[in-house]
């Protein structure tokens, strides 16, 4: 049996074939349950790349799998006040379907995690569904938990108001 090659590549948002990958592998993301079902909307198709390329904060790992786009990684640096350095957020993880088993997450958060390190951070964080228990289970497994400040608060939670 012939061992897959597995390539990851931050995104060159100039580049059309990063691009179309980025927009492919994004959108399959949202149609996925745990994107929310519901396909990026023609305007997100046709602004998140310009949109993207204006803020240089964000940026995004491509995984290749035998040259096919796999997995993406959208990640945004953040600051961090309590130790006055940077951090990253991941905002998107996502493998295509058949592709998962592969192990490609955990490639991708290690490629953040290097990312992380040289840019200076001070830590890695993330949201994840309640009931996503396969992603909780790969997070763990890879060092990320809930955190909490006062064990009698209880942990933190990421909410959000729309606008």
């Amino acid at each position: 049996m012939l061992e897959n090659t597995i390539r990851i590549e931050l995104a060159q948002l100039d580049n059309p074939q990063h691009q179309d990958d980025l927009l492919m592998l994004l959108d399959a993301y949202a149609q996925d349950p745990m994107g929310g079902a519901t396909p990026l909307s023609a305007t997100t198709k046709s602004t998140l790349i310009a949109s993207m390329q204006q803020h240089p904060q964000v940026f995004s790992l491509l995984c290749y799998v035998d040259d096919k786009p796999a997995a993406i990684c959208n990640c945004v640096l953040g600051f961090s006040t309590f130790k006055a350095k940077p951090l990253i957020n991941i905002h998107d993880i996502a493998v295509l379907p058949r592709y998962r088993g592969l192990g490609l997450s955990h490639k991708l958060l290690a490629s953040v995690e290097q990312q992380a390190i040289e840019r200076g951070c001070c830590k890695l964080t993330l949201e994840v569904l309640h009931g996503n228990e396969v992603a909780k289970a790969s997070y763990a497994k890879f060092g990320f938990s809930g955190y909490e400040l006062d064990p009698t608060l209880g942990r933190a939670e990421f909410w959000e108001k729309n606008l």
